[in-house]
């Protein structure tokens, strides 16, 4: 069985060729690099890219595969959540191939494929909790099993890669501004701005973190010069209190489970937030005095990418999922919804 995979869900085109038995035969993923002089993604210039893209992409993912398009045992594209224009173009253009080859299309969701990462190359014992960490997410999962996930908490305002990408905006960063933001953090000192701590008070488990984004802002606005000592330490300091709440999450999560007699061994951090090393050795130090490992997908399959896509396809349709070619793209698609 080959499994043939589209992710446009925002603005990175990729696709995916994968066999029954989890080998990547191909995989391509073009991060558009247009958006950046906007300082974010215009869904536009997005949608318009991701169809130019895809046709290129998906014959030299062919050829690369070394096999036939009418190989292709199954197609199945992101539909949902994401910019609605990127998942009308994948879903579109997966469906097209489906129909022109006879075969079968699996709609899938992008946040399912974010959580079923882990399992590609590791044994997760379930029930398993999964902190989900995007640009337009950020969520903990309880995943009891395949097709079976409990929604514990979510962000109430901005997502986390959001709020990363806001603060290097104000601090005169490049978009996306994680990666540039965790270096210029390497040179800082995470004591230097006392940064707020959203929602630090109400024991759930949800998120927010518009009000660390004001603070910024406000001390920004003070600053008559945005020197690299000034950024190193802003950013250190901003990095430090996101790792603070996700830490306070973490040790809630788990009381909260084992109150109701769950207990986990294994907490997956998935999505490009997780990327972050900081981010990861805390909550690694932290989930081990609970005995509990922290497990990680692919560097490969932490940002956007068409092989997580593929991988939760060949998970659901072992669990007999049919084709659904009239499945609706929906930019609002909760995980529970296919």
């Amino acid at each position: 069985m080959i499994i043939f995979a589209i992710e446009t869900s925002c603005d990175e085109t990729s696709v995916c060729l994968l066999d029954s038995e989890g080998q990547i035969l191909s995989h391509i993923v073009n991060s558009q690099t247009e958006h950046q002089k906007y300082g974010g993604v215009i869904p536009e210039i997005a949608s318009r890219a991701h169809l130019e893209i895809l046709q290129k992409i998906t014959k030299e993912a062919v050829i690369k595969a070394n096999i036939k398009i009418q190989d292709v045992d199954i197609y199945c594209a992101t539909c949902g959540p994401g910019l609605i224009g990127g998942l009308l173009v994948g879903s579109t253009f997966a469906k097209a191939l489906a129909i022109g080859n006879n075969k079968p299309f699996v709609p899938i969701n992008h946040l399912e494929g974010h959580i079923l990462s882990p399992t590609f190359n590791n044994d997760m014992v379930y029930p398993y909790v999964c902190f989900l960490l995007t640009g337009g997410h950020t969520q903990i999962y309880l995943t009891h099993n395949i097709n079976k996930y409990e929604l514990l908490g979510e962000t109430v305002d901005d997502a986390i890669g959001e709020a990363f990408d806001k603060v290097a905006k104000l601090l005169g960063l490049p978009y996306p501004g994680g990666a540039i933001l965790e270096k210029k953090a390497l040179n800082g000192n995470i004591d230097s701005y006392d940064l707020p701590h959203p929602l630090k008070k109400h024991k759930n488990l949800n998120f927010s973190f518009s009000g660390i984004k004001t603070a910024v802002n406000l001390i920004v606005k003070k600053q008559k010069k945005l020197d690299d000592i000034f950024i190193s330490n802003m950013a250190a300091s901003f990095q430090n209190k996101i790792s603070e709440i996700l830490i306070s999450k973490l040790e809630l999560t788990i009381n909260y489970l084992r109150e109701r007699k769950i207990n986990i061994s294994n907490l997956s951090l998935v999505g490009g937030v997780a990327a972050n090393k900081y981010l990861y050795e805390n909550l690694k130090k932290k989930a081990s005095t609970y005995q509990c490992n922290i497990l990680m997908p692919k560097n490969f399959m932490l940002s956007d990418n068409a092989a997580m896509i593929a991988w939760a396809c060949s998970k659901k349709y072992s669990d007999n999922l049919t084709s659904d070619i009239m499945f609706k793209a929906d930019p609002r698609l909760k995980v529970s919804s296919i």
